[in-house]
């Protein structure tokens, strides 16, 4: 790694650190900025900013942080192996098949059995439900991806995927109750504020599991850049990688999916910055870069959701998609000049 990615490094990381105060630092209730280091430093219970700082403000700004952490790097790996400049968790339909496993546990079960939302609104019952569904998304993808070889159809049919899922949960909202109807089209909307101390426990541990995963796996995806039938050649067992990488997606999709609601784009934008800032598409650099980049990300569009000094919150799907959709056209306009000069 050359000196100039030792820089962008730093750079990143100071910024994350800026991002992450700023985001403790603002929001509806307005907090004069000496209680507010006394507080966040000295914790004083005492003070009457200690609640909105430590029981709002710190979870959600963790919760940015590892979300988009997350969501970039589970795009990454996704553009790896299906070799998609397009592909990540919310263009695959991985995100969808997510929403899915938690509209059959909110929409579907209560309605099925006659139970009450509380019963399985669970914090685990609803990240394994997210999980298993962006796990079976992921499946019929690698699946058609074993028969088919061409890049574009295999986004097809992963758009198709994420619309049958997106059509089988408008079902389940059209026979749900008014109560978990409306809940379900609350999380739709997205949101970092909801996730409590408590619920952090589970949120964070499960994402550094699938982080962790991602962090081994740098080698394999530089090999498998170079096609599946030269990995093999190289030694490079592909069935194994092919099932680390679907478990750890599926892990970091499914958690953020599951806690945070749909958040598109920023699977898909924050890899290719990441490349453009590098010059680079070694995974030794890419993987950290797109980790760092994410969580900036998410932590920008948190701190714009908010409207400082106003009360209202906007959702953070909304942000994201104003961020990453220019991300996403240049990326098809670049490709289409690319393939003219070609």
């Amino acid at each position: 790694m050359n000196r100039k990615n030792y820089i962008w490094f730093a750079i990143l990381i100071i910024t994350g650190f800026f991002l992450f105060m700023t985001d403790l630092a603002l929001g509806s209730v307005k907090i004069p900025f000496k209680e507010f280091l006394t507080t966040l430093f000295t914790g004083d219970i005492n003070s009457v900013w200690f609640t909105t700082l430590f029981e709002f403000r710190l979870p959600k700004a963790w919760v940015a942080v590892f979300a988009g952490a997350a969501l970039s790097v589970s795009g990454l790996q996704m553009q790896t192996l299906f070799r998609n400049p397009l592909a990540g968790p919310y263009i695959l339909g991985i995100s969808s098949g997510a929403g899915l496993g938690v509209a059959l546990l909110v929409l579907g079960f209560p309605a099925l059995l006659s139970l009450g939302t509380h019963y399985l609104l669970n914090q685990w019952a609803l990240v394994i439900a997210a999980w298993i569904g962006s796990a079976v998304i992921l499946l019929f993808i690698m699946l058609v991806s074993i028969r088919v070889r061409d890049i574009m159809t295999i986004l097809i049919f992963g758009i198709m995927f994420g619309s049958a899922a997106t059509a089988l949960i408008s079902i389940l909202q059209y026979f749900g109750s008014d109560a978990s109807v409306k809940a379900f089209v609350i999380w739709t909307m997205g949101s970092l504020g909801g996730v409590t101390n408590n619920q952090l426990f589970i949120f964070i541990p499960s994402i550094l599991a699938g982080l962790f995963i991602a962090l081994i796996l740098p080698k394999s995806l530089n090999v498998l850049l170079l096609g599946e039938n030269y990995a093999r050649t190289m030694g490079l067992n592909v069935m194994v990688t092919r099932i680390l990488i679907f478990i750890s997606t599926s892990m970091l999709a499914g958690t953020v999916t599951a806690f945070c609601g749909p958040i598109g784009f920023i699977g898909i934008a924050i890899p290719h910055i990441a490349r453009m800032l590098f010059h680079t598409a070694n995974h030794f650099v890419l993987v950290p870069a797109s980790i760092l980049l994410g969580m900036n990300t998410m932590l920008l569009s948190d701190i714009i959701s908010q409207l400082p000094g106003n009360a209202t919150i906007l959702p953070i799907t909304s942000i994201t998609a104003l961020l990453g959709i220019p991300i996403v056209i240049w990326i098809i306009i670049r490709n289409q000049k690319l393939t003219h000069t070609v």
